[in-house]
Order: structure tokens, then C-alpha cells, then sequence
């Protein structure tokens, strides 16, 4: 076996085809940092660390905060996939991760939370 053979993560075989969750993953991965992403935006708002721009009058502030975030998301999930693309990678952990970032990003948006921290 080659170095390079070593180097490069198997995919799994099933029914003679190479079946491969690296693409999936990094679609479930992105959104968890996406919905952190929006949480962490909202406190640093809170906390008047950061203000979004408002990027339409009537809905205010928002638009700007859900912007940003929706572009973490995009770009997080972009670079991720170019890089797990054809590979197998441990479900469960990033499932977890997941989960746990998602929790902290509802956690953020959560007004009662904002006084626990500013």
C-alpha cells in the first residue's frame, strides 16, 4: 500500500458501490454553526458589542443579524463540502456537535438569557 493510499479515507462499500456521508455531514455541520452563528450575532447585539446594519427599514435590525448568519451558514457549508466531499466520517460526533450548536444558538435568540449574560 502506498502512502497516498494511506492518506486518502475509504469510503464504504455497500451493494458494490462506494457510499460516502462527508457531503451530508457537512450540510448538518454548517447549519449547527449557522444557528450558533445567528445566537452569537443576537448577544453580541444585546450586549452592544456589534449592531447589524439594517438591511430593510420595517423589519429593522433583524434583517441584518439574520443576513449575516444565513452567509456564515452559506459559506461554512461551502468550504466544508469541498473538503469532506468523497469521504466517510464519523456520523455520531458531528451529530452531537451539532445538536450542541443548535442549542446554543436558540439559547442566544432566548431574551431571558441576555440578562444572564450582559
Amino acid at each position: 500500500m502506498t502512502s497516498k493510499e494511506i492518506a486518502q479515507p475509504s469510503a464504504v462499500s455497500r451493494g458494490g458501490a462506494d457510499v460516502t456521508n462527508g457531503e451530508a455531514l457537512a450540510a448538518f455541520l454548517a447549519a449547527g454553526i449557522g444557528a450558533a452563528a445567528m445566537g452569537l450575532i443576537v448577544l453580541l447585539n444585546e450586549m452592544g458589542v456589534f449592531a447589524a446594519p439594517t438591511l430593510y427599514g420595517p423589519a429593522g435590525g433583524v434583517s441584518g443579524r439574520t443576513t449575516l448568519a444565513v452567509a456564515v451558514w452559506l459559506i461554512v457549508w461551502a468550504v466544508l463540502h469541498f473538503r469532506w466531499k468523497g469521504r466517510e466520517l464519523p456520523a455520531d460526533r458531528i451529530r452531537v456537535v451539532t445538536l450542541l450548536l443548535i442549542a446554543f444558538g436558540i439559547l442566544g435568540t432566548f431574551p431571558p438569557f441576555w440578562g444572564v449574560v450582559s
